[in-house]
């Protein structure tokens, strides 16, 4: 069952760590192997973790009681909020998973600058729930149940990207507590080094409990997707790529490329967004993207924005094996590679996302995330058994080599790995000498684990042992 920890009494049983200190009063809720939501706590797409314990904050104090406690018992901390991590970064084994799940609060706290603090722990869904009365949205991801936390720190991708930027971009300050158990608060002003380290960063550098953000004024888009005959997918990235090109900022979109797999049928879809005031423009918009193959289906609708976030979810009892690469020019030899990729014997799908816009109007040193060039994110996917051995993972990604070749860069969100060479796509030298002087200096022993490790590999194995990873 759940647990709250009333008193300094409680034991603590890990095989790793025998001795480690009784969680104290103040914690919050406490799940221990074998308690009811346990393991939904401590498993990712990616990985089943089995950390030590479980905490579930209620406030900033409980937070920087439960980093007191790891530091004190030498137990690896692995901040959660969604949990959607196809690396398994928001899990570990024999540690501390702190999840964020009660810090959810949504409040408008500057109507006039529309200034939105936003709890760590909530997901998209429910942010963009809550700021719908007030005619408001953040250009967030694009799936409901995802946390505010993860996407915000690895940078943000989703519908208003071309028009709005990342998420980060939309950051003005953020509550943090520190390794040695502080709240500081964050911004262009106070702790600059750090707020930039949290634009896109992947964290790693302190529990965010909140961010604010200026939202955007949004009201009803133009949503929904375009189907096509999935005979040349070339043709048809080409094509999307040309009218994206051409496409104003209020446009953003995802083509959608699935070969036949599982028993279904291959597709190619465009999902899209038209964020514009002026439905007409929207729909002039969006015209050109029927016109890049022969279409077999289009279903786009007048929607509130906080509608189009998909509910997501992953198939129980499968592995998603995820790459990503961003491209800065979606040029004809990217095309071919990904109908390549379609063709070939080890299924995969492919999804390309539309950048530019206003992600291209900031400086590459301005945030953590530096690929500001980037026309396009690729994703690719396969689905594997739970059970999928690293050999039958390696064979699933072969084909995808001759993607990622293109690439200048990867997003942090989407990573599939944590390898050192994952590290370095997605941080380029002077972005990861600077994330590694701030991990420096705010959590110079490394007790946090999450998201891409950036320490280099010899400070890895010097710090491991007293940390007790």
């Amino acid at each position: 069952m759940n647990r709250s920890v009333p008193h300094p009494t409680r034991t603590v049983r890990t095989a790793e760590r025998p001795s480690a200190p009784a969680p104290g009063p103040g914690l919050g809720e406490v799940l221990l192997p074998g308690d009811d939501g346990y393991a939904a706590a401590s498993t990712t797409p990616g990985k089943v973790g089995r950390p030590a314990l479980v905490v579930r904050p209620r406030d900033t104090g409980e937070v920087a009681c439960a980093v007191r406690h790891a530091r004190l018992a030498g137990l690896t901390l692995t901040v959660r909020s969604g949990g959607h991590s196809m690396a398994g970064h928001s899990t570990n084994d024999g540690g501390m998973v702190l999840d964020l799940a009660h810090l959810d609060a949504v409040e408008v706290v500057d109507p006039a600058r529309r200034v939105v603090r936003v709890g760590a722990g909530a997901t998209w869904g429910r942010v963009a729930a809550a700021l719908a009365p007030h005619g408001l949205g953040l250009t967030t991801g694009d799936t409901a149940s995802v946390g505010v936390g993860g996407l915000t720190l690895g940078g943000g991708i989703g519908w208003m990207v071309r028009r709005h930027g990342l998420t980060v971009d939309s950051l003005v300050a953020a509550r943090v507590v520190t390794a040695d158990g502080r709240e500081v608060v964050t911004s262009p002003e106070r702790h600059s080094g750090l707020f930039w380290a949290l634009r896109g960063g992947g964290g790693g550098v302190g529990v965010v409990t909140a961010f604010d953000f200026v939202a955007q004024r949004v009201g009803d888009v133009r949503f929904g997707s375009v189907s096509y005959a999935p005979d040349d997918a070339a043709a048809l990235v080409r094509g999307w790529r040309d009218v994206m090109r051409a496409a104003p900022e209020e446009l953003s979109s995802t083509l959608v490329l699935v070969p036949a797999m599982h028993g279904a049928p291959a597709s190619a879809t465009v999902l899209l967004c038209a964020a514009h005031e002026d439905p007409a423009a929207a729909d002039r918009a969006v015209e050109p993207l029927l016109g890049i193959g022969t279409v077999t289906g289009s279903s786009v609708a007048t929607v509130g924005f906080a509608d189009v976030l998909d509910t997501g979810g992953h198939a129980p009892g499968a592995r998603v094996v995820a790459r990503n690469v961003l491209v800065p020019a979606l040029d004809d030899a990217v095309a071919a590679d990904l109908a390549a990729v379609l063709a070939g014997d080890r299924p995969m799908a492919l999804a390309l996302r539309a950048l530019g816009g206003a992600v291209s109007r900031l400086l590459p040193d301005e945030t953590a995330f530096a690929h500001r060039d980037a026309e396009a994110l690729v994703v690719g996917a396969a689905m594997l058994p739970a059970d999928a051995t690293d050999d039958a993972v390696d064979d699933a990604l072969a084909d995808w080599h001759a993607v990622a070749a293109h690439g200048t860069g990867a997003y942090a969100n989407f990573q599939g790995s944590a390898t050192d060479a994952d590290v370095r796509a997605a941080y380029p030298p002077a972005t990861l000498a600077r994330l590694r002087a701030v991990r420096r200096a705010y959590d110079p022993d490394r007790l946090f684990r999450g998201g891409l490790d950036v320490a280099p590999r010899d400070e890895v194995a010097a710090r491991t042992p007293e940390m007790g990873a």
